[in-house]
């Protein structure tokens, strides 16, 4: 009895110190570190608003950690559920030592942007999370005890419907885990377990949508955001062109300005979506257009199947390669986006800090710009050791190791097509997950020492 309470206890101090090594990003900062988005979800409680381009899930996550006292707290969280997860990840693959996870936390820490993803209050750290958390329920079941399986479940089942990206993301892991368990004739009870949380996810989205839009859908307003992509990728440009002006559709009276950016149509305030052609602003414009982009984009996939999958195949492939931090790093928008919520929500203290942090003045993506080299050269180099750990693992003939880099490698592809095949490319959008890959090779080739 002694020796197991003396194991957890060294188990539970090297998950506090692999956290606290993977969220210094934040210390150096001053501060966790924010997006203008960061506003929006804090709004979801504190308005309470609900947002049309954001479930309600990660929001409400907030608000159960940060209890209007500081994001401290809900930051803490995050980097506790990372190292926890990574821990159960070691000893899936063959034993969990503290040594061992601290060394995995500090690489991680050091040479990827890891912690860029875990201290920054985005739904981004769910990405990893899902694939880390549904391998465990998956190929890696075995090494959970029943209460572990129950928290991995349940923080697999929020981290999926935190972000609509992670829905392809937990499909493939379903598929994933059906082939791995094949061979051991176990393939079906895998993938049944794995999906339990994406169906729980799915059930959550269709009932706070419904609850907050009066609607039972995933995304209620979605078709927006592929529209976006779509008219800036060409083929739903054409496609408004050809059926102008008999169409009737909105869109027809801005015909000259498309195609645009992507981001730019959703968000300019000057765009189509924000600003109609009598130069008057509109309200929830993404929401007001969401039915008419639904329209368009079923034409546009009917009319030039073929091109929307090039574009796709295309922006997918600038995504995989597309990888570094800063991009979500500056000053930009938080004045507006994110300081009044923080001053209408917590202690002066909390405003204070946040004014004071690197990154509201504006000199915290300039610090840490040079780490970008270091984490593409890092990430050059997981590929050939990813490789000789699999073939390891090939020879010895160990189904859960090849699961667990089957899971990393399809998890990195389509994250990559998910966000960047389907939304934009952003650096950030693939740094969330592409640390895995030096973790994972790590891993594997210390896996025979363990």
């Amino acid at each position: 009895m002694a020796s197991a309470v003396r194991a957890g206890m060294r188990a539970a101090a090297a998950i506090l110190a692999g956290a606290a090594l993977l969220l210094w990003p934040a210390v150096l900062n001053g501060y966790p570190l924010v997006f203008s988005d960061t506003g929006g979800f804090l709004h979801q409680t504190l308005g309470p608003l609900m947002l049309w381009d954001k479930p309600w899930i990660y929001g409400p996550l907030l608000h159960l950690t940060h209890w209007r006292v500081s994001l401290w707290l809900p930051m803490v969280a995050q980097g506790l559920v990372v190292s926890h997860l990574l821990w159960l990840v070691q000893r899936a693959l063959g034993g969990a030592a503290a040594g061992r996870h601290l060394a995995v936390c500090l690489v991680a820490a050091l040479l990827t942007g890891a912690p860029f993803t875990g201290a920054m209050l985005m739904p981004d750290v769910f990405a990893p999370v899902v694939v880390l958390a549904l391998f465990l329920l998956g190929p890696g079941r075995g090494s959970l005890g029943a209460g572990e399986r129950g928290w991995v479940v349940a923080l697999a089942s929020v981290g999926i419907a935190a972000h609509l990206s992670h829905l392809p993301l937990a499909a493939a892991m379903v598929a994933l885990a059906l082939l791995a368990g094949l061979p051991r004739r176990r393939g079906i009870v895998d993938a049944a377990w794995v999906a339990v949380p994406v169906v729980a996810a799915v059930v959550l989205l269709l009932v706070t949508n419904l609850v907050g839009h009066g609607r039972l859908a995933l995304s209620p307003h979605g078709a927006t955001f592929m529209l976006a992509r779509l008219q800036a990728d060409g083929p739903a440009t054409e496609v408004i062109r050809d059926r102008c002006p008999d169409a009737g559709w909105y869109l027809c009276a801005f015909v000259d300005r498309l195609p645009m950016d992507a981001n730019d149509f959703l968000w300019r305030p000057d765009s189509p979506v924000n600003r109609d052609a009598a130069g008057q602003p509109r309200f929830l414009g993404g929401a007001l257009i969401s039915a008419e982009a639904g329209k368009i984009v079923s034409e546009t996939l009917r009319a030039h199947p073929v091109a929307v999958m090039e574009a796709v195949l295309s922006n997918t492939l600038r995504q995989m390669v597309t990888v570094g931090v800063g991009d979500t790093l500056g000053a930009e928008n938080l004045a507006t986006a994110l300081r009044p919520r923080i001053a209408e929500g917590f202690p002066p203290r909390e405003l204070a800090a946040f004014d004071a942090g690197m990154q509201a003045r504006g000199v915290l993506a300039a610090v840490v710009a040079p780490l970008n080299a270091l984490d593409a050269g890092v990430l050059l180099l997981a590929l050939p050791l990813l490789a000789w750990g699999g073939w390891r693992a090939w020879q010895a003939g160990d189904v859960v190791a090849l699961a667990y880099l089957g899971a990393i490698l399809l998890g990195v592809v389509v994250n990559a097509a998910a966000t960047g095949g389907l939304s934009g490319v952003f650096p950030r959008y693939q740094a969330r997950i592409a640390w895995l890959l030096p973790v994972a090779a790590m891993l594997l080739l210390s896996r025979r020492r363990a």
